[in-house]
């Protein structure tokens, strides 16, 4: 049995090589299509944007494809940059980061200022937040390859460029101000324990920090030195992190031990207290509070909140203050998501790892918070934020703790935001602006990304003090976090198939009640930032969304658009149309784009917001066909729809003939309540038609607001279509095959349009003509001149067009719209039949002019009876050719007629006749249209 499945398998290999290579090579790809190459999910190969298969198998988000900044690296590189284990790579820096400035720096701080209840209610809100946000990027990072920029990757894959390269450039400023703030911190304890008064230096000696540029000049050393570590590489920073991560435990435990076995002392104030000590470094003076040791009366003291001012900036503190310096200290939940691309499995260490770090933290805050409220008086919380060291069984524990969670965490966030700024850059979705961030070392280490980020945080330390920074982190942050939840909230509402991460703990409700929780905290912090954020936010989206991409990453919107639009159109019920709110729904045929672009643009304006389909025809026999063509030719209809800038949908059919085709298009074009209602078709004249299509791209790239395309690529496109033919070449259908579809739309009771000399319509000519321009509305059928002073449903989808026409922003600031009135010199109620006349108009809300034209040199041709013309066939040619000439003369400045087309008549023999007296009528006039309808469009009634 297994020598006759290689045999088979062998026989099936050698027909596919013997034929043709291009099968062999479809075979191929057919047995094994998740393994094909990188090309965007976009089904397009080279520059002419031909397909090339299926879209599963030539996606960049495919399980076994390399991303695409993988792909620029050898793979023995790739492989060695993912060497980080859940404890090294997010456990240890999240943890760190959530400890940096808050734990030995600002939790005194947060409980002298809002008291035990505020505070673990400040606690509550900021982790409430940080957990919902964390069950989102738990979600997002399980449900697929989680690939270098972390919390950037995962929003702009779920969001779409635009949103998630504005989003990622705040995270990245959210990662350098919260950088700057940490290095801060550690410069702040520097100067407590060594400056001027210092803890360990006393009155005499210690380093400098007589002026605010001092104190800049230790964070840049301190930076650096943050700098060097980046430079080593994320190994080093790993193997930095986690025993970091052990001597913070270690101080940790010694702060527990020492708050159960220290007695009761008086801690003296910092030197550097101005409000104790208004002499800088005079020590003539002690001025100490107590700590009680375990004491009641101590806990009762600090249960509630007493607002006053912050020592170092001189700011009186409130609420909302002394959160954002509280939230800005525990941000740190995406430091192991910003490693992602050094993760060996990122899938799963991240939500282990994030989750774990944050119960952690939080589980010692809360410990540290009770234990601090029962041993230590409010009033050395508030005037000695390093009062931890003091009470410490060995104060220099502490020194360690603040200077390894405060660098850490800085180290961690510049990381973050060198790697951040690094997958900015290689999406290229800021142009070239981002390129020197691309530069990198052998190794992949991202030196320019580092460099970057390096001077960006120089600046922020221009701002000064940790509490200055402290507000502005936490904006951006919040605002980072919020869109994590829009993200995720987008990918559970959209109900795509695809979405199914293996973490199941999240539901909607929690994203969006994390996306909430973030937007109200972000305004309490500071309304003004948050404002200045989303102002920035919106800019950077509308910026990215003018930029054309060179691939598709799939976004949310289209499957939010499509969740909506699928459930909206089951809502829209046919049945309950009403003529009120009566739209054109139009499908345009269309042979050949290059002929027919001004139409196309044309019927664009008519549409009025309703439904707008270009149908095309292939002729042939499609068992013939090795595959299907219409999926090639989609692609460059679609294309020409957007070069074109027109709202329409396409659809392709393959038929034995154009009439079938046509038949197939109007029946399943649309969808639910939206389907065509009027068919459009270009009239069957001996016309060369004109190749206009450049033209046409031309005008509308330079009337646009921003310029895509050059004549090279307008040049491409008109390439994509075939040539017009010739007047000697043979035209795809025959006149009573033309004929026969207009009695297939009135028998699948459609409205038809006839549209005739377009190829002359300058819409930029009348639109700068310094003299109005008429559309000129017939409403006379001319086949049956008797009937001239009767309105039917073909009368008033006349006027109807030619309202919608007026309605146009471009034509009804210079054209007037007319109405014809024919009538005999001989008749005795021309006034009031005028008046008749004009009184429609009002009752229909029209604004046109009423012209009467007498016309019996024209109908005296025929002898009008109703036997005469019923079939259409007995017209005079004398009486046809002077009905032209009527029209012609009244419409030497007209830019465009809508006039009135006669039922096809019974009798198929007399088809050709039919055309032959509408090309009579309507020959050498203005761009013309010729209407027939079947339905009331028009309401009088509200």
């Amino acid at each position: 049995m297994t020598s006759l499945r290689r045999m088979l398998s062998l026989s099936s290999s050698s027909l596919a090589d013997d034929g043709d290579p291009e099968v062999g090579r479809r075979t191929d790809r057919e047995r094994s299509p998740l393994l094909e190459g990188d090309d965007g999910g976009n089904n397009y190969s080279g520059e002419n944007g031909t397909a090339t298969g299926t879209g599963i198998a030539s996606g960049t988000d495919t399980l076994f494809s390399l991303s695409r900044e993988e792909s620029m690296v050898d793979p023995g590189i790739v492989a060695s940059r993912r060497n980080l284990t859940t404890f090294a790579g997010v456990f240890s820096p999240v943890a760190l980061s959530m400890f940096s400035t808050a734990l030995f720096l600002r939790l005194g701080f947060v409980l002298g200022q809002s008291g035990l209840i505020l505070t673990l209610l400040q606690l509550g809100l900021a982790y409430l937040i940080l957990y919902l946000t964390i069950l989102s990027i738990c979600a997002i990072s399980t449900n697929g390859q989680v690939q270098g920029g972390g919390a950037y990757y995962m929003i702009s894959r779920a969001l779409g460029p635009e949103f998630g390269g504005s989003i990622g450039l705040l995270f990245f400023l959210a990662n350098v101000f919260s950088c700057a703030l940490y290095v801060s911190g550690f410069v702040e304890g520097l100067i407590d324990n060594f400056g001027p008064g210092g803890t360990f230096v006393g009155s005499s000696g210690g380093l400098e920090a007589g002026n605010r540029w001092w104190t800049y000049l230790y964070c840049t050393v301190v930076l650096a030195l943050c700098l060097l570590v980046c430079f080593i590489g994320s190994t080093m920073f790993a193997r930095t992190s986690v025993f970091i991560f052990m001597i913070v435990t270690g101080v940790i435990v010694t702060v527990v031990v020492s708050m159960f076995a220290v007695g009761e002392r008086c801690v003296p104030y910092p030197d550097t207290n101005p409000r104790l000590h208004p002499v800088p470094n005079d020590t003539n003076i002690t001025v100490c509070a107590n700590y009680t040791g375990f004491s009641l009366q101590t806990f009762m003291d600090n249960m509630y909140d007493r607002y006053t001012v912050d020592y170092i900036t001189g700011k009186n503190m409130n609420f909302s203050v002394v959160f954002a310096i509280l939230f800005s200290s525990v941000t740190g939940i995406m430091n192991g998501a910003n490693m992602s691309g050094e993760l060996k499995n990122p899938s799963k260490s991240i939500p282990k790892g994030t989750l774990g770090a944050t119960t952690f933290a939080l589980g010692v805050y809360v410990i540290l918070t009770f234990l601090t409220s029962f041993t230590c008086e409010r009033d050395l919380l508030v005037n000695n934020y390093i009062f931890l060291q003091p009470i410490n069984m060995w104060p220099p524990f502490i020194v360690i703790g603040i200077f390894a969670t405060t660098l850490s965490a800085a180290l961690g966030n510049l990381i973050g935001a060198s790697r951040i700024l690094e997958a900015l850059a290689n999406d290229e979705l800021f142009w070239m602006i981002l390129k020197p961030a691309k530069f990198a070392t052998k190794g992949a280490n991202p030196i320019g990304a580092v460099l970057i980020s390096w001077f960006l945080v120089q600046l922020v330390l221009l701002i000064g003090s940790l509490n200055a920074i402290a507000p502005v982190t936490s904006s951006f942050f919040l605002l980072s976090y919020a869109s994590t939840n829009i993200a995720c909230l987008a990918l559970d509402l959209a109900s795509a198939p695809n979405f199914r991460p293996t973490f199941k703990y999240f539901t909607s409700h929690t994203s969006f009640l994390g996306l909430l929780g973030c937007m109200i905290m972000c305004f309490i912090i500071n309304p003004i930032y948050a404002s200045i954020a989303l102002v920035v936010c919106m800019l950077l989206v509308i910026t990215l969304h003018l930029r054309v991409y060179p691939e598709s990453w799939g976004s949310i919107s289209q499957a939010l658009i499509f969740h909506q639009v699928r459930k909206y159109l089951l809502l829209l019920d046919s049945r309950k149309d009403h003529v009120k709110y009566w739209r054109p729904q139009m499908l345009l045929l269309v042979n050949n784009p290059r002929s027919c672009s001004v139409l196309i643009d044309f019927i664009n304006d008519i549409k009025k917001g309703g439904l707008y389909v270009l149908g095309h025809v292939k002729v042939g026999d499609f068992d013939d066909m090795p595959t299907d063509p219409c999926q090639v030719d989609m692609l460059n209809w679609l294309g020409l729809v957007d070069s074109l800038k027109v709202k329409a949908f396409v659809e392709l059919t393959i038929a034995d003939s154009v009439r079938d085709g046509m038949n197939h298009l109007v029946r399943v074009s649309g969808l639910g309540g939206m389907k065509p209602n009027t068919i459009c078709l270009g009239f069957y004249d001996s016309t060369r038609p004109d190749d206009l299509l450049s033209v046409q791209l031309d005008r509308k790239q330079r009337r646009g607001f921003r310029r895509t395309q050059n004549q090279g690529e307008n040049d491409d496109m008109t390439s994509r279509f075939p040539e017009p033919r010739d007047n000697g070449a043979d035209k795809p259908l025959s006149v009573n095959e033309y004929v026969h579809m207009i009695a297939d739309i009135f028998k699948m009771n459609k409205n038809v349009c006839l549209f005739r000399y377009f190829e002359q319509l300058d819409k930029q000519a009348i639109f700068n003509s310094r003299q109005p321009r008429y559309i000129d509305v017939w409403p006379v059928n001319f086949f049956q001149p008797q009937t001239s002073h009767y309105f039917d449903n073909t009368c008033l989808f006349l006027l109807q067009l030619a309202c919608i026409l007026h309605m146009v922003p471009g034509w009804k600031s210079h054209t007037i719209l007319r109405v014809f009135l024919c009538v005999e010199t001989q008749t005795s109620d021309v006034t009031r039949i005028e008046t008749k006349l004009r009184q429609i108009l009002t009752d229909l809300r029209i604004l046109g002019q009423v012209k009467i034209v007498t016309w019996e040199h024209v109908t005296r041709h025929i002898g009008v009876t109703a036997s005469a013309t019923r079939d259409g066939v007995v017209l005079p040619p004398e009486y046809l050719v002077a009905l032209n000439e009527l029209v012609k003369n009244e419409s030497r400045n007209t830019a465009m007629v809508f006039t009135y087309l006669p039922k096809v008549p019974v009798s198929e023999a007399a088809w050709s006749t039919y055309l032959d007296q509408l090309s009579v009528i309507t020959a050498d006039l203005p761009p013309t249209v010729l209407v027939h309808g079947v339905h009331t469009v028009v309401s009088t009634t509200l």
